[in-house]
């Protein structure tokens, strides 16, 4: 009712009182018609009251319920709310609102109210500025709403976007001041992150036009033009919808709703295309229909969609609107195509490929002098642009076509093939295929023999022109160009410039140039290898350096499949009878190696490669050794260790085949020294350490024991002198720190037989590691593997030359074979075999060190260990007992052995029928320690008669263990006799005896390992009468009997004769011996004894 009452004279205050309240309850109201009925009433109050300050009392009343309505969700009703809110503030004065503005701002900034929220705030805030006059809305959006274009948080964005989608209406042409400074907002909010964002500046972008599209049209279409060529395919969309509204607004044409399919649409898009060209002038309209004509190829298919739409707006002949414009097409095209910008760059080829489909030979005149000029004219960025529009260009274009300008094609396409820039090429080698496509073979008949005069230029800007002409257009054609190109290059002598085109080619055809390797590399191999023998001037080195430049490109650039190829070329090389060809393909190797280390993709070929390097190793060239040294060094370097490690067996058994054939092939050095020539040059060694290394210290146990095995057979071969100080420490810590981890035996034996080998070839150098080799050995000594403490005691003896400090150690090994070591030793090993192994060591530090003693009591205690030991259960640590007996009493002296034998054997003499067999074995054993030693010559000559007496007592022992043990220890007796011949006489019989092959065997062997120490202690004595009658029956039991029995008898028959010094032993005992035995004795002498190739008989 309120809202159609009339009034008809002026609302004062009493009225107010009335109205107010009804109004306060509609604001407040749920109906949206009341709402907006109680809004429109509030802002029309003001005009029919006499006194504006009437109406201020009850502004607290209605402010609080427009600023709610302001925000409803339903947009009449905020519409009407700011138009009040409008209203208000025209009739009472801003200042009559002090928080109505910055309440405005706030909303419109904050990130907790709704999309809906922000657009009332704005619409509200746009109708207060307008009340408020021009200055201030100027004012306020220049300096506290546009600024707020980039703020951080999207919803203020949003909000500004929302002013300017209410402003431009509400203020009129007034806005138009105020257009230049928001078209960035508008255009920044079509680009951003958002799509709320997004839709709300469209929107404000469309307002805009509608609004003010007519009369600010200079100004608003800039923008757009510029906005078409944008980075973000979302402006360049939103631009073309703008500019589809500012084109439809100026001709009438409805845009997106065209077809092209009846008259009345082509009739519509006519009169669009004259209105247009009236209001825009005819040059803008040519501009902006270009640039409408070039997003139609837009890389964004919704680009291409809205330019399509706006296109059939407003042009009704296509082809014909292109003649007309086609100047200032081409002149955006070629700006596009310069611009650097690659998306640009491709659109601006496709729009140039579909004008000359559309034109064809209408347009070719036009656009090809155009191209051809700014590839000679432009920057590099032009020059690229020129290609691609070049290749769209021929690819569009019909056979036909391209017959009529073949000629300015080939000589532009051969110049941008040849251009200095990398993309210039690539994008000219496109043209090429794009050309020889339409005009087949003709394309290279033109281009490729100009460019092989070229390339022969002494002037270098035209050979490096045509060389990057030749790579480009092999880049794409290699195939058909290879047979033509190769041989050409490849002709001797190999130039300098034909080495550079071959790895500038090779870096173009990575995929297809290792189908000619089989004559590039041997070509390649072949000319490094002819500067060996010449006296080189600097053109010849400047030659030389630049095939080893591009031999190395050449093995950088090939792609993978081509490396098995370029690996079998290299390899037929290197078994070339030529030492320089072998250096080279040594030095090829490395090439590859060393170029191909950032794509490892030969490593399945590591085995080949390994095969040919292992092998130079026994090159006779000084030369060939140095280049294969580098070679490896560059497999070790380039190749992690952990993938060369899975090679290390395959190593290890090319070089043992490689020595085998070196020792026994026909030629050989046989069983002679023999020292691999690769490792014996100045760091020989160290390529391969790497690997063993690493199998050494983190390989499984297979592979420590390979490597460690390995590693022994290269010292070897490798002189003392090639193994440095510095080099055998290399060696020896990784044995030393993995040696006492938990591994099986045979990796032990493995590592102990090398660290041995180290000692014999290091001496001094490794006096330092002293202590730790000698905790190391001890340590092996309770292995439970017999052969790692056989070993160990090897080891041992090795290590005595170099140890000073031997009281320690013999302190030690007493202890240990007392059995005062580790309980938990001797469980998992077994006592016994602990004692028999310590005791074994302690002997052989007596025997190598024994000298270096430098407390008193060591070399007793171990001689009181000895005794303690002697009459033990086990035989076998009753024969070590004994050499620790033997060696004590040979550093003690005579009167010791003395004393010892008395307390032994000769106090037991005669009771010996009452002793127990372990205490006679002892006695024998006993016996030959010390006789077999030189102390044994010094021994009382009583005692000495006592203990031959027993043991000849012994050898009649029913005990097999004590007879044959006797045996052997009256050869010791015999060797270490003053009166031989007296000695031989009374022994001679018992001796004999033994020597029958009624005996057990091995009694018969131990009979014959007694003759051997007895020949080894009294050299010559059984080639003389006396001693005649044993070695005939030595000879005769050499000719009868078991083998192992023949082989025994051999090596005293060996000693007796002393066989090594030549026939001088045969002939002493052939001028005594009968007929009979001199035949049987020449006969066992040619057949067996001359070739024996020595003996060696330390254990006496």
């Amino acid at each position: 009712a309120l809202i159609e009452t009339e009034f008809v004279h002026a609302i004062d205050a009493p009225s107010l009182s009335i109205i107010v309240p009804v109004v306060h309850r509609g604001l407040r109201d749920r109906a949206a018609t009341t709402k907006r009925y109680a809004a429109l009433i509030s802002g029309n109050i003001c005009t029919m009251i006499n006194d504006a300050r009437d109406f201020v009392p009850y502004l607290p009343i209605l402010l609080p319920d427009l600023k709610a309505t302001l925000l409803d969700p339903i947009p009449d009703v905020r519409s009407i709310s700011a138009k009040s809110l409008g209203s208000l503030t025209r009739g009472l004065g801003e200042a009559t609102f002090p928080e109505l503005r910055p309440w405005l701002l706030d909303t419109l900034r904050s990130d907790t109210g709704s999309s809906v929220e922000r657009s009332g705030a704005a619409q509200g805030l746009s109708e207060i500025l307008v009340a408020s006059g021009a200055r201030l809305t100027e004012n306020v959006m220049l300096n506290e709403i546009l600024p707020l274009k980039s703020h951080p948080k999207a919803q203020t964005r949003e909000g500004v976007l929302w002013v300017l989608t209410f402003l431009p209406s509400a203020l009129g042409q007034a806005f138009s001041s105020l257009i230049d400074e928001s078209l960035p907002a508008l255009l920044s909010g079509l680009a951003d992150d958002n799509e709320t964002v997004r839709e709300v500046a469209l929107r404000a972008g469309r307002v805009l036009v509608r609004s003010h599209g007519k009369a600010n049209k200079d100004k608003i279409l800039p923008s757009l033009e510029e906005g078409l060529s944008d980075e973000d395919y979302r402006i360049r969309v939103a631009s073309l919808t703008l500019l589809g509204d500012l084109l439809g607004l100026l001709s009438g044409a409805k845009v997106g709703k065209a077809n092209t399919d009846t008259q009345d649409d082509i009739r519509q898009a006519e009169r669009a295309q004259a209105q247009i060209a009236l209001s825009l002038g005819n040059e803008t309209r040519k501009r902006v229909l270009s640039s409408l004509y070039l997003a139609r190829s837009d890389t964004a298919a919704v680009v291409r969609q809205s330019a399509v739409q706006v296109w059939k707006a407003v042009v009704s002949v296509t082809v014909r609107t292109l003649r007309e414009i086609l100047s200032d097409l081409i002149t955006q095209i070629v700006t596009a195509l310069a611009s650097g910008d690659p998306e640009r760059t491709q659109v601006a080829g496709r729009c140039l490929g579909d004008i000359v489909q559309k034109l064809g030979d209408a347009v070719l005149p036009q656009i090809i002098p155009v191209l051809r000029d700014n590839l000679y004219d432009g920057d590099e960025y032009t020059r690229q642009g020129v290609c691609v529009g070049l290749a769209e260009v021929i690819n569009c274009s019909s056979k036909e076509q391209m017959a009529k300008y073949i000629e300015i094609l080939v000589k532009v396409v051969q110049d941008a093939i040849s251009d200095e820039d990398d993309e210039v090429r690539r994008l000219a080698s496109q043209c090429f295929q794009n050309l020889y496509n339409a005009v087949g073979a003709r394309t290279l008949e033109e281009i490729v023999p100009s460019l092989l005069v070229a390339m022969e230029s002494e002037d270098d800007n035209t050979k490096a022109r045509a060389l990057n002409g030749m790579t480009g257009i092999l880049s794409v054609r290699s195939r058909e160009l290879f047979p033509y190109i190769i041989p050409r290059l490849l002709k001797p002598p190999l130039t300098a410039s034909h080495a550079d085109a071959l790895g500038s080619i090779s870096g173009a055809t990575p995929q297809t140039i290792h189908t000619n390797f089989n004559r590039i590399v041997p070509t390649f191999i072949s000319e490094l290898a002819s500067f060996s023998d010449m006296d080189m001037d600097d053109e010849e080195k400047e030659r030389e350096e630049a095939i080893r430049r591009n031999f190395s490109a050449l093995c950088r650039n090939v792609d993978t499949v081509g490396v098995p190829l370029l690996i079998s070329e290299i390899s037929n090389k290197c078994t070339s009878d030529k030492e320089s060809v072998r250096k080279e393909s040594c030095w090829s190797y490395q090439a590859m190696i060393e170029g191909r280390k950032s794509q490892a993709d030969y490593y399945e070929y590591v085995p080949v490669i390994l095969r040919e390097l292992l092998h130079r190793l026994n090159d006779d060239s000084t030369i060939v050794l140095k280049a294969n040294q580098k070679a490896l060094g560059a497999l070790t370097t380039c190749i992690p260790a952990e993938s060369l490690v899975e090679h290390l067996g395959y190593i290890k058994n090319v070089i043992g085949s490689m020595v085998s054939d070196a020792r026994y092939r026909k030629g050989g050095v046989g069983d002679g020294d023999f020292f691999l020539p690769g490792l014996n040059i100045p760091k020989g060694m160290e390529p391969l350490l790497p690997i063993y290394q690493r199998g050494v210290l983190y390989g499984d146990a297979a592979v420590r024991e390979t490597a460690a095995t390995g590693l022994g057979e290269l010292i070897k071969v490798t002189q003392t002198k090639f193994l440095a100080g510095p080099f055998l420490i290399k060696l020896t810590g990784p044995l030393l720190r993995i040696v006492g981890d938990r591994n099986p035996s045979n990796v032990k034996i493995a590592i102990v037989q090398t660290l041995g080998l180290i000692l014999t070839k290091g001496g001094p150098v490794l006096r330092a590691f002293v202590p730790q080799f000698q905790t190391t050995f001890v340590k092996a000594l309770s292995d439970p593997s017999r052969q790692v403490r056989i070993e160990a005691i090897k080891a041992l003896a090795l290590l005595m030359p170099l140890s000073t400090r031997v009281d320690p150690l013999i302190k030690e090994l007493v202890s240990t074979s007392l059995g005062n070591g580790s309980s938990a030793t001797a469980e998992s090993a077994g006592l016994v075999a602990i004692q028999t192994a310590t005791l074994e060591a302690l002997a052989v530090v007596l025997k190598h060190g024994g000298k270096k003693v430098k407390i008193a009591e060591s070399i007793p205690n171990s001689l009181d260990a000895g005794t303690d030991l002697i009459n033990h259960e086990d035989d076998g640590v009753r024969e070590s007992a004994a050499k620790v007996i033997g060696e004590a009493c040979n550093l003690l002296g005579p009167d010791t052995a003395d004393s010892i034998l008395k307390q032994l054997i000769v106090d037991d003499a005669s009771s010996l029928s009452s002793c127990s067999p372990e205490t006679k074995h002892g006695m024998a054993c006993t016996t030959r320690r010390i006789f077999s030693r030189p102390v044994g010559g010094e021994v009382d000559r009583e005692t000495y008669e006592t203990v031959s007496s027993v043991m000849q007592t012994l050898m009649a022992d029913d005990k097999v263990m004590c007879k044959e043990s006797a045996c052997v220890a009256l050869g010791a007796v015999l060797g270490s006799s003053t009166d031989v011949a007296s000695s031989i006489a009374t022994f001679e019989k018992s001796m004999l005896k033994c020597m029958d092959t009624k005996e057990e065997l091995v009694v018969q062997q131990s009979a014959a390992k007694g003759l051997c120490i007895a020949a080894k202690l009294q050299p010559g004595v059984f080639v003389t009468q006396d001693g005649l009658a044993l070695t005939n029956g030595a000879l005769k039991m050499a000719l009868s009997g078991a083998q192992r029995v023949q082989f025994s008898y051999n090596d005293f028959l060996w000693l007796a004769l002393d066989v090594e010094k030549g026939e001088e032993g045969l002939q002493e005992y052939l001028s005594i011996a009968h007929f009979d035995s001199q035949k049987k004795m020449q006969q066992v002498f040619s057949k067996v004894l001359f070739k024996m190739k020595g003996m060696t008989f330390d254990d006496m």
